[in-house]
């Protein structure tokens, strides 16, 4: 596994998010990640695109992004807050879903929007294999979901 240098990472473009996770089109949930803060918190970017294949079925004539994906978007976030700050970089990361808690949704998520993804870790550290955080997902700064999620770090060297 690949470590990047000494200094802290602040951002994420889609080449370093692909680096760092394994999930690939269609999905691949995350655009950008911004303002790192060491493993203590992020903000994932989508741009949410009618080209994405949920909104075939999730409606037709009306899109909207499956609840479930944009939780799986926070969690994108959370692991490429993680792994940029850890040096996780064209390795083996594989990140499990363990729990996903009081998961509320408010807004609906539709192509054309831009969706931010704010991720805080409440429980975790470097080295450490189980990992909680709190995620909000919002759209032009109205809250769109959130929710608590743990996830397990398989760290295969």
């Amino acid at each position: 596994m690949s470590q990047t240098d000494d200094r802290a990472v602040t951002e994420a473009d889609i080449g370093l998010i692909q680096a760092i996770l394994p999930h690939r089109y269609p999905f691949l949930l995350v655009d950008r990640v911004v303002d790192i803060e060491g493993t203590n918190s992020a903000t994932g970017i989508k741009n949410v695109t009618m080209n994405e294949p949920h909104f075939q079925g999730h409606f037709p004539g009306a899109p909207i992004m499956p609840g479930v994906t944009i939780i799986e978007a926070m969690a994108q976030t959370a692991g490429v807050m993680v792994g940029a700050a850890m040096g996780l970089v064209n390795g083996d990361l594989l990140i499990y879903f363990m729990s996903i808690d009081k998961a509320k949704f408010r807004r609906k998520v539709i192509p054309g929007d831009r969706m931010l993804m704010h991720v805080t870790t409440t429980r975790g550290k470097p080295g450490g294999k189980v990992w909680k955080f709190h995620g909000r997902a919002e759209v032009e700064g109205e809250l769109a979901a959130e929710c608590e999620f743990s996830a397990m770090l398989d760290l295969r060297a």
